[in-house]
């Protein structure tokens, strides 16, 4: 029986990114070609929360945990509802791991950007990640694969 791994999907080359790109990270692609034993399911919980591709950058702010668009845009409706879209999958298909991709409002794992619009990380989870983790699925984020033990 195939283990099922979700995985973001701009990691794997979807053009799902908020400006219409992708993250591709070729090692974790090329894993994937040459492990048949897992399932990858690709996710975009942006997407699956209805948000359109490309779309106006969010960031979480820190003393709201509200997720907004530079310009004040509430999204945190969004965001809430793809993460818990990403959950109904997850258990769906029984993974007990998400590569997701760090930095992100939603999938990011160790590190988000700060609700500046500056670039600046700070330690925290996106909304999809806490919620994965809150229910049992491992996260890690692609900056994690060379330490993983598959």
């Amino acid at each position: 029986m195939k283990k099922s791994i979700l995985v973001s999907a701009c990691l794997l080359g979807v053009n799902c990114k908020y400006n219409g790109e992708n993250n591709a990270q070729k090692k974790l692609i090329d894993y994937f070609e040459s492990h048949p034993d897992y399932c990858f399911i690709p996710i975009c919980p942006e997407q699956l929360g209805g948000l359109a591709t490309p779309r106006k950058p969010c960031e979480m702010q820190q003393s709201s945990q509200k997720v907004l668009t530079q310009d004040g845009e509430d999204k945190t409706f969004e965001y809430q509802k793809g993460a818990a879209e990403a959950l109904y999958i997850a258990k769906l298909a029984g993974a007990k791991l998400a590569i997701l991709k760090e930095k992100s409002p939603s999938c990011g794992v160790h590190f988000i950007y700060d609700g500046t619009f500056q670039s600046i990380k700070i330690a925290g989870q996106g909304v999809s990640a806490k919620l994965l983790s809150e229910n049992g699925i491992e996260i890690i984020s692609e900056e994690d694969l060379d330490e993983f033990n598959w």
